[in-house]
């Protein structure tokens, strides 16, 4: 199974950093963040990576190269170069669709991991197994949800007791929560968006959630959203 890392984004909180670099190339902790995901994603066995790009890409294509000193090999959906600018995170997934299919005969050839680039999350493990039982079940995705941080104290989405994402509500522990911007999908989710076009993960994560094709579960380790200067220079000043 592959898996794309989401390095589009233009990171307009943590200005006047993103100014110069990418925000997916920002250090913690002493490397890059997304090296993080790409050295996560080699260890657990992910050996075909996609990274979307748009702001600033020539430096991530440049830094990250074809991905071997990782373990991996990168491909490129370059939005930037190709459509003119970033096409937000479902528009950016659709077109890169056919970097990330697999074989047309294997059974989890439509199904591949998504990850943002500006996440730090370095305890979590691309489980091969649960990948496989995802990928033998009807659903469109699986997510990973956190306690909601204080700058987004609503959170995204409830828990049932059945382990089904829940838009409109929540579930039995009487909350919502933040969704972790990790997950593992299936082709099937992006089939109403034209490659190309911008288009938002939300509303395709709602519907799927009231049809009932959505499971989601709560990680409890370390994570951290990258949002701004004030929380990278936090995160740096702590010891790992």
């Amino acid at each position: 199974m592959k898996a794309i890392v989401l390095a589009a984004g233009r990171g307009e909180r943590m200005r006047p950093l993103t100014d110069v670099t990418p925000k997916p190339l920002l250090p913690v902790r002493g490397k890059p963040l997304i090296e993080w995901h790409l050295d996560a994603l080699a260890r657990d066995g992910i050996r075909e990576v996609v990274v979307n790009t748009a702001w600033l890409e020539d430096q991530i294509v440049d830094t990250l190269g074809d991905g071997a000193r990782f373990g991996v090999a990168l491909h490129y959906s370059r939005e930037g170069r190709d459509h003119g600018g970033a096409l937000e995170t479902a528009g950016g997934i659709a077109t890169a669709l056919p970097l990330l299919r697999g074989a047309p005969d294997s059974a989890d050839g439509d199904c591949f991991w998504v990850v943002s680039g500006d996440i730090y999350m370095p305890g979590f493990h691309f489980d091969a197994e649960q990948a496989q039982r995802f990928a033998t079940s009807d659903r469109l995705a699986h997510l990973w949800l956190v306690a909601n941080p204080p700058y987004h104290s609503q959170g995204d989405f409830g828990l049932s007791a059945d382990g089904l994402g829940l838009a409109d509500g929540v579930g039995p522990d009487g909350q919502r929560w933040t969704y972790a911007n990790i997950a593992l999908c299936r082709a099937a989710l992006f089939d109403s968006i034209a490659p190309g076009t911008r288009a938002a993960l939300g509303p395709l994560l709602f519907a799927a959630m009231r049809a009932q094709r959505v499971t989601a579960e709560v990680y409890r380790g370390p994570w951290e959203n990258v949002g701004t200067p004030a929380q990278w220079e936090a995160l740096n000043a702590v010891e790992a």
